[in-house]
């Protein structure tokens, strides 16, 4: 379904900076070509040659002088005689597995409305109070999250698993003056002891000794003290590493509509059975594997495995008798405390269960590409292709991305928007 979101991103609206690079080789090669022509006539054929190689190559040199240098650890760029491939057409290049909703609905927004959203958020994030956010999220979550929020403008939000108080920060900057329930063990106030963190004068907390679980909360009693009556006006947050299938159960029985799941890992890894895991499967395009140690897939899986931290190969995808769903065949749960071998049955079982609710399933795409951002941890060979594509280092400088630390970027893990509903009679 995102395939009509993304396809508007083809034809983005900030382009002078690529005409501006291509008018420059353009003009090189002209020069190169009128020496050529005048060099002939005069009969020093061969020393026009060689200054015509010479110039070409200094102009592909000034050519993928406006491309990001990236580092030794980075992905590298293939290179030619006459061009240089960016890393654009390696998105998706595994498959990218999606959830079907059940009438083939999408989100509202387009590529352009994303681009906008970059522009007005970055120094938004620019003012954060938790600068250093090791183990939470990153800028394309933040950004995420901010824009769902700030589009679909809920009466109430509701976040599960606050960590130092970051995503109520992000909520709180999407809209500024509606409430937030926060659920997480430890409330984000302990951790201002030892370096900051963020506590939301209009929140309330189900936190530290008051901590009660999501699926355990008298959610009609917090609807009635916040003067909730449309339960389709709220917006539920998770980023509690629990298994997503668990939390969608008990989100569409509390009669909530709207999620996000913040951890939304790929097959094969994380610590929690998710989304994107479930929707893994043969009859969805992307979907489906095989443990076959000398097909295709091993093959590029190997390679990739030395660029990408987290790209896995065929050995570490599949299981026991060559289970390859969910991890290795396991359904994780609780920052992966609890695990359960299920069949593929009882996977595939699942992933039917999901389109039966489903209404619209949106994965946030990547902000920017590997060699503007040199993020080395996703695979981009399992992920849509992003917001700002390689090579347009004018878009993202003018979005004000450049001025952001790398490490910032190397957090994304596809978050997921969905709306629910219960399932069709």
């Amino acid at each position: 379904m995102l395939e009509r979101v993304l396809s508007a991103r083809r034809a983005a609206q900030f382009s002078e900076g690529d005409e501006d690079d291509e008018s420059k080789t353009r003009k090189n090669i002209f020069f190169a070509t009128r020496v050529t022509n005048q060099m002939s006539r005069i009969g020093y054929l061969w020393p026009c040659l060689l200054l015509c190689i010479f110039l070409l190559i200094a102009s592909i040199f000034i050519h993928s002088r406006n491309f990001v240098c990236v580092s030794s650890s980075a992905p590298y760029y293939h290179t030619n005689f006459f061009a240089i491939d960016g890393l654009d057409s390696d998105f998706g290049s595994l498959g990218v597995p999606w959830c079907r909703s059940k009438q083939g609905r999408t989100v509202e927004w387009t590529s352009k409305d994303l681009v906008k959203g970059l522009e007005e958020f970055v120094p938004i994030y620019e003012t954060r109070p938790i600068i250093n956010n090791l183990y939470g999220m990153g800028f394309d979550h933040s950004f995420g999250l901010w824009f769902i929020a700030r589009w679909l403008k809920p009466d109430l939000m509701i976040e599960s698993g606050a960590f130092k108080g970051h995503s109520t920060w992000v909520l709180r900057q999407a809209m500024p003056d509606k409430p937030i329930v926060s659920l997480t063990p430890r409330h984000p106030e302990k951790y201002l002891k030892k370096g900051p963190a963020y506590v939301d004068g209009n929140c309330t907390y189900f936190a530290g000794k008051d901590f009660v679980d999501f699926g355990s909360v008298n959610w009609g009693s917090v609807m009635k003290k916040h003067g909730i009556t449309d339960r389709n006006r709220v917006l539920i947050f998770f980023d509690d590493h629990q298994n997503e299938l668990k939390r969608l159960k008990q989100a569409l029985k509390a009669g909530f509509h709207h999620i996000v799941f913040e951890d939304n890992y790929d097959t094969g890894t994380g610590d929690h059975y998710s989304l994107r895991q479930m929707c893994d499967q043969f009859y969805i395009r992307g979907g489906g594997h095989s443990c076959f140690r000398d097909s295709d897939e091993a093959r590029i899986r190997i390679k990739r495995k030395k660029f990408w931290e987290k790209a896995v190969d065929i050995q570490e995808l599949c299981g026991p008798s060559e289970a390859w769903w969910g991890v290795r065949g396991q359904m994780r749960d609780d920052f992966n405390h609890s695990n359960k071998a299920i069949s593929y049955k009882e996977h595939f079982q699942n992933s039917r269960f999901v389109e039966s609710v489903l209404d619209v399933y949106w994965e946030l795409p990547p902000v920017a590409g590997p060699s503007l951002t040199h993020q080395t941890r996703y695979d981009p060979a399992r992920a849509s292709s992003p917001i700002v594509e390689d090579g347009r280092f004018g878009l993202f400088q003018r979005l004000g991305l450049s001025r952001l630390e790398t490490s910032v970027f190397n957090g994304y893990t596809q978050m997921v928007y969905l709306q629910i509903s219960e399932p069709e009679s």
